[in-house]
């Protein structure tokens, strides 16, 4: 199996395990009622997953990874505020399925404390990376101080507004949600700069 097929296969198994854990709570799902949802070996779960917590990664990694391509393609010549306004989608070129799956995910970990640890720890590398891509448009490092501290406000901007959409769209994700959110970004990065 190619890398790309493992890549799919965990996705997939994340989509159950989110409908799962949204119908019937993280602790009375079981590693192995994912496993038959998404028609696995249990052995291959537990291979792909080391806790049933952490099955929500594929989806979450999808949407911090939409937010760091918009970043990279950010042109030089336009203010990032007016690129996020055109460009950014919470998930890019993904269904609205996994849009409101990863919606779901981020409602789940208000109350679930061990998809919230997940979640957490996910951020925290979503520092990393926006620290990488913005360090290479600064023409700085990654590490220097001043390029970490935005990618920790940048990263921390995209996690409350996500916090916000998802509790937004509990009914359902709709066009204006979506422009309502990626305009909450835009205006709180542009206030943090001017704060700055």
């Amino acid at each position: 199996m190619s890398d790309e097929q493992r890549q799919r296969q965990r996705l997939d198994i994340s989509r159950h395990a989110v409908r799962l854990f949204a119908e019937q709570g993280v602790a009375a799902t079981s590693g192995e009622q994912i496993a038959q949802a998404s028609g696995v070996s249990e052995r291959t779960f537990w291979r792909y997953f080391p806790q049933k917590e952490s099955c929500v990664e594929p989806l979450l990694t999808k949407m911090v990874d939409a937010f760091c391509a918009v970043v990279r393609a950010w042109p030089r010549e336009m203010e990032l505020i007016d690129h996020l306004r055109e460009a950014y989608s919470p998930l890019l070129g993904a269904a609205s399925e996994d849009i409101e799956a990863v919606l779901s995910v981020v409602r789940l970990t208000q109350e679930e404390r061990a998809l919230r640890a997940a979640y957490l720890m996910l951020r925290e590398r979503a520092e990393d990376a926006l620290a990488e891509v913005l360090g290479e448009r600064m023409g700085r490092p990654a590490g220097d101080v001043e390029v970490r501290v935005q990618a920790a406000a940048m990263s921390a901007v995209l996690k409350v507004s996500t916090d916000d959409v998802a509790r937004a769209a509990s009914g359902g994700v709709t066009t204006e949600t979506l422009e309502g959110h990626r305009e909450q970004i835009a205006t709180a990065l542009r206030d943090l700069s001017r704060m700055l």
